[in-house]
């Protein structure tokens, strides 16, 4: 857990960027400590470094030449005056060899000891320690042979779906599901380069793939003094791209008894590797209520603020205080559970285009008024640009309540009040599933959002005359009135529509979603329209509605049911296509770079074929032929960054691709 040196912290370095160093930051500041940041070049802006009393420059824009360095990181840590690292989670937070660096430095890691990072740090190990200690597994292959034979053979053995798994990876990266024989070598090439890219270690396990599962993890805490405890469990079962997106406290429907066996199962575990600090055991549950072990993450977890908000406890004060060689403050029978906790990670990215991650401006950021049972951990502000170097979650919505509904109609709110404009997230998605009756009635697995896909992700839904002309009526109220310099009265530059003898007109051409509208609005005494602040309210026949509408430079952002959109004006006379689809082109999705480039020029393909793969935010993508055809051009090359609707191949076919 710590090195040499125990003495009292005064100043600790956070290894990590966004939500999670601003959240550590927060709580380490509370305490009285000095932080520290450290940055890529890409980040120098960012929030977190905004946030830190001491900022340091790791220079490089990609995590593996600055966030992964481990050189960089304690030399930052010297030159800052810090005692203390906290690795936060993802990157360097399950790295045996950066928790013994640190160690060796004579500083003080705010992480397990080395050793129970070696031990459960591999998902291979820790399943085989489970084994030995007699907690279920899931069938599968834990072994040190990777060849594709291997991985077919067991495959084959355990009987398909089956998962493969990075041993050293989490959050999904290095993560595929294969159904069939045939595409297991394929898969498993690119969660290997997935698993090498993220975490610097290719090794693979593989392991049946349980259908209709819940995944339901608990939360245990040790101190080096021996003590180690459960503070009861969570429920992640609501994934997509095998990421969670949902979590909440206590898992709906979990019997005292369940609860009981699951977590002293997990402190064993915990005992068994002489563990130290936060971590968390996750278990898949079936509808028997029989759990089978997973894995073991040796870290805080994304979603510790649900565990926080029942406990009322601080979990990275506890890291903090157990760093420093104090025993934990309460027993196993102390340990709190009040009311419900829900929480929600907010990603930059496209729900419609199979979750693929966006980049771009946060040109409008609001976050949710804060208030009793409400929290927002996030790592960005309005103005932040979101690269394609790091995962793409921008922050997390936490609602608390004496009850699950309580907590889940509070967390509709927070969410219905954010605005985010710019690029895309899946802010309206979460919504969804939160207001989905399924989900109000805890009909919770794995399988949620593919089986409710319809309604969590309906076709885009036609915008009628109502929403056009509500439109113009925001642009109206928002736009800055104009001035004359030589008469500031003058009326003939207003935006009212003012005609002499006539009733007011304005004519205004409007686009949204890819569709441009004229509108006309006469002054109608049935109507009225006032903008005050942020929200709009049409006054029609006696009947008031108010709506959020936003002005930001050019674009104004308009809440119409439940939705954000991005409107803007359009110069008819002066407006030019500018679009032009090249036949056949296959293009890039979103900014990333080229890992590998699958085909030659004259190459003959069938429907499906990968042509080329990019990564982007710690994920690969591969981009597929279309159709047959036959491979005309090609315009990237491996290693090369290339920008979202770069044209990489041209595909020539004997039938125009839609």
């Amino acid at each position: 857990m710590s090195g040499p040196n125990n003495s009292a912290l005064t100043c600790v370095l956070v290894a990590n960027r966004g939500e999670i160093a601003c959240r550590v930051m927060r709580t380490a500041k509370a305490m009285g400590l000095t932080t520290v940041a450290v940055h890529s070049a890409t980040d120098d802006h960012a929030r977190h470094v905004r946030e830190a009393d001491i900022a340091v420059n790791l220079g490089g824009s990609k995590a593996a030449d600055s966030y992964l360095q481990i050189d960089k990181l304690i030399a930052a840590a010297k030159s800052s005056g810090a005692q203390g690292i906290h690795p936060g989670y993802g990157f360097l937070s399950e790295n045996a060899g950066f928790a013994r660096a640190v160690e060796q430095a004579g500083l003080i890691f705010l992480g397990p000891p080395a050793s129970a990072i070696d031990a459960m740090g591999s998902k291979s190990a820790a399943k085989s320690l489970m084994e030995t200690a007699g907690v279920p597994l899931v069938p599968g292959y834990h072994g040190e042979a990777q060849d594709a034979a291997t991985f077919r053979e067991a495959a084959a053995r355990i009987g398909y779906p089956v998962l493969l798994k990075a041993t050293a990876g989490g959050g999904g990266k290095g993560m595929k599901v294969v159904e069939r024989d045939e595409d297991l070598a394929e898969a498993l090439a690119s969660a290997q380069r997935e698993a090498q890219s993220s975490f610097g270690d290719s090794r693979m396990l593989v392991e049946k793939y349980v259908l209709k599962p819940r995944h339901v993890e608990i939360q245990v805490f040790a101190d080096q003094l021996g003590h180690c405890l459960y503070l009861n469990e969570r429920d992640c079962s609501i994934q997509r791209r095998h990421q969670k997106v949902v979590e909440e406290a206590p898992a709906p429907g979990l019997s005292a008894e369940l609860r009981q066996a699951m977590g002293e199962a997990a402190v064993r575990a915990a005992q068994a590797i002489g563990y130290v600090g936060a971590g968390t055991v996750e278990f898949l549950l079936d509808a028997r209520g029989e759990f089978f072990f997973m894995e073991m993450n040796t870290r805080l977890q994304v979603e510790h603020p649900v565990t926080e908000a029942i406990t009322g406890l601080d979990l990275v004060a506890w890291q903090i205080r157990v760093a420093q060689g104090e025993a934990l403050p309460i027993t196993q029978a102390q340990v709190p559970l009040n009311g419900h906790a829900i929480e929600v990670r907010l990603y930059a990215e496209d729900p419609a285009n199979d979750f693929l991650p966006a980049t771009g401006t946060l040109q409008l950021y609001r976050e949710s008024a804060p208030g009793p049972g409400r929290r927002v951990d996030s790592g960005v502000s309005e103005g932040d640009e979101v690269s394609p170097f790091y995962d793409p979650m921008l922050g997390k919505l936490i609602a608390w309540g004496e009850n699950r509904e309580q907590a889940r109609l509070r967390l509709l709110a927070m969410l219905d009040e954010f605005a985010i404009g710019g690029l895309r997230t899946n802010l309206a998605f979460l919504r969804r599933i939160i207001a989905h009756p399924a989900f109000a009635d805890a009909e919770l697995d794995t399988g949620f959002i593919p089986r409710y896909q319809q309604d969590l992700l309906p076709p885009a839904q036609t915008l009628g005359d109502d929403f056009w002309h509500t439109a113009a009526q925001a642009y109206r109220q928002s736009a800055t009135p104009q001035t004359r310099d030589d008469d500031a009265h003058s009326p003939w530059v207003a935006v009212s529509g003012l005609r002499l003898g006539l009733p007011a007109e304005l004519n205004v051409h409007l686009s949204c979603s890819g569709e441009t509208r004229k509108l006309q609005l006469r002054g109608d005494a049935g109507e009225q329209a006032q903008l005050q602040g942020e929200q709009l309210t049409i006054n029609r026949d006696g009947v008031r509605r108010h709506t959020l509408a936003i002005l930001r430079d050019d674009t104004l952002y308009l809440r119409w049911l439940g939705e954000l959109y991005a409107i803007e004006r359009v110069d008819p006379i002066a407006a030019v296509d500018a679009s032009h689809t090249q036949q056949g082109g296959l293009s890039a999705p979103m900014n990333g770079s080229i890992v590998r480039v699958l085909v030659d020029v004259g190459q003959q393909v069938e429907a499906g074929t990968p042509l080329v793969v990019l990564e982007a935010m710690k994920m690969e993508h591969s981009i597929r032929a279309g159709q047959a055809g036959t491979v005309a051009a090609l315009y990237c090359t491996e290693g090369e960054m290339v920008s979202e609707g770069t044209v990489l191949v041209e595909l020539a076919t004997e039938t125009p691709i839609p």
